[in-house]
């Protein structure tokens, strides 16, 4: 039996051939018009085949339930999609925790929205790998937490669902697109989360809830069963209230996984991650970014408690902080604009993006604006540059990283700002909104593992600190990260 079968291609009319080769600029008579459409029928014979083949699952191993879609009563921040509650081992690292995931990571048997009417109705048949290692370790999924509008943006006011409303000011964004986990996270309702991260997805609603963020390094964590943004931006990542809950997550979630995920390299050593986490950081030394400070939207009270939170840990290492250059770091953002796939999923997302598509939000209008117009002016030929220009930016980052064992700036420029209203013109919502992405965005380019914690608090907002470090070097990230929390703790107002 045939998994959708209704996406079999159908043979091309003679006229469709001529309408394609004019278009393309082939000079064809009506004899070589015939050859190619015969020749293209036989093409689409063996792509029904394909489709004719059974799909290769990935294992649903534990029983759950439909779960449910949260009252208001029950959904104060909005930041809920879906409740449900799976069980996982009675034994494992995860035992008694509560686990959100982020609603574009597959869950079978739970809808799945990412955000958007794009997928009415769509309800995945697999488990994510990520999903089924957190039930292999003994954690409960609680649920599957709103994300932004096909996670493009990155603040909190783009879902479908609408607003998500940052616990510490209701008034406030979360950040995005992580937007739901980071809500339910900072007001105690979940004790771990797992999410994508493109260009600061993880990491900005760390910043914003004051949470702990990491985007692993490329292929650490398994992309398998989550939905693809660009094969390489795309991370998954663990958040928590605490470096020991994020360590032990990311112990539990990283690895190989048998081929499946093309942005792994092959066997991975995973490091006991939280048992490494001991306060002593002497000898490391820290960089400071001189780029990812003084942007044109820098709020100065953010950069001023970042710098000062670094001279802090530069205490701790007994080295004095280093400053360090990497000028092409403020190009990052722009570059960034250029495995295993989940048929199922890409089958609604293509059907579901055909009607309401006036519907989209502001900024995934714009990503689509963007990208069309770069492909029909310049026929990705900046894509192609970017991509180069990736791997110089790459190794910029590592020559810094010989200087310095970590590399520390804000996570964003700014503190949670207002969320907006109705009236708020589509100019304020691409341009006044807009402005996370360009400390975080380079580092989802260039594959470096990347960390945010609360370096403290501006007007009782949370600010973020960004620790960077070498490629595969997460444990370092960390044990920075856990001796700042044990300074910061003993001076931050509870």
């Amino acid at each position: 039996m045939a998994l959708y079968r209704d996406r079999a291609v159908p043979s091309p009319t003679k006229e469709t051939v001529k309408q394609l080769s004019d278009k393309l600029g082939f000079q064809l008579d009506d004899s070589a018009i015939a050859d190619y459409q015969e020749a293209l029928s036989r093409c689409l014979e063996d792509f029904d085949k394909i489709l004719d083949i059974p799909d290769c699952k990935l294992p649903v191993k534990y029983p759950r339930t439909p779960g449910y879609r949260p009252t208001r009563e029950e959904n104060s921040h909005n930041a809920w999609f879906w409740k449900c509650e799976i069980n996982g081992a009675a034994l494992g690292k995860l035992r008694g925790k509560r686990i959100v995931i982020k609603d574009n990571i597959c869950v079978a048997g739970i809808p799945m929205s990412m955000g958007s009417h794009s997928l009415p109705g769509y309800v995945p048949d697999e488990d994510a790998t990520v999903v089924t290692r957190v039930l292999d370790a003994g954690g409960t999924i609680v649920g599957k937490a709103v994300c932004e509008e096909l996670s493009i943006s990155g603040s909190s006011f783009t879902a479908a669902t609408g607003p998500v409303m940052n616990p510490l000011d209701n008034r406030r964004e979360t950040g995005g697109s992580f937007s739901g986990c980071g809500a339910l996270l900072a007001s105690g309702e979940v004790d771990m989360a797992i999410g994508g991260d493109q260009g600061g997805s993880v990491r900005h609603p760390s910043s914003r809830c004051g949470l702990v963020g990491l985007k692993p390094t490329y292929g650490l964590v398994p992309y398998t069963g989550a939905c693809p943004c660009e094969v390489s931006l795309d991370h998954l990542g663990p958040m928590a209230r605490s470096v020991k809950d994020v360590s032990l997550l990311l112990e539990v979630i990283a690895g190989y996984d048998e081929g499946r995920d093309v942005r792994h390299w092959g066997e991975l050593i995973i490091s006991l991650f939280s048992l490494k986490l001991n306060g002593d950081i002497s000898g490391i030394r820290i960089g400071l970014l001189r780029e990812g400070f003084g942007h044109q939207n820098s709020e100065e009270d953010v950069d001023r408690i970042v710098k000062e939170a670094s001279i802090r840990l530069a205490e701790r290492t007994g080295h004095e902080v280093v400053g360090i250059s990497v000028p092409m770091h403020l190009q990052g953002f722009g570059m960034s604009a250029k495995g295993h796939y989940s048929t199922s999923l890409h089958h609604a997302l293509s059907n579901g993006m055909r009607p309401g598509r006036n519907s989209l939000s502001s900024e995934v209008k714009l990503g689509v604006l963007l990208g069309e117009y770069l492909h029909e002016s310049s026929r990705d030929v900046y894509y192609s540059k970017a991509q180069n220009l990736a791997m110089k930016l790459g190794r910029d980052y590592d020559d810094a990283l010989t200087k310095a064992d970590v590399l520390v700036m804000p996570t964003n420029p700014m503190k949670a700002r207002l969320l907006p209203t109705k009236e708020t013109s589509v100019k304020d919502l691409l341009g006044k909104y807009g402005g996370h992405y360009i400390n975080t965005c380079p580092f989802d380019l260039t594959g470096h593992p990347a960390l945010s914690i609360n370096a403290g608090l501006s007007d009782g907002l949370p600010v973020g600190l960004m620790i960077v470090g070498k490629k595969y070097d997460e444990e370092t990230i960390l044990r920075v990260a856990y001796a700042f929390e044990s300074i910061r703790d003993k001076t931050l107002p509870q």
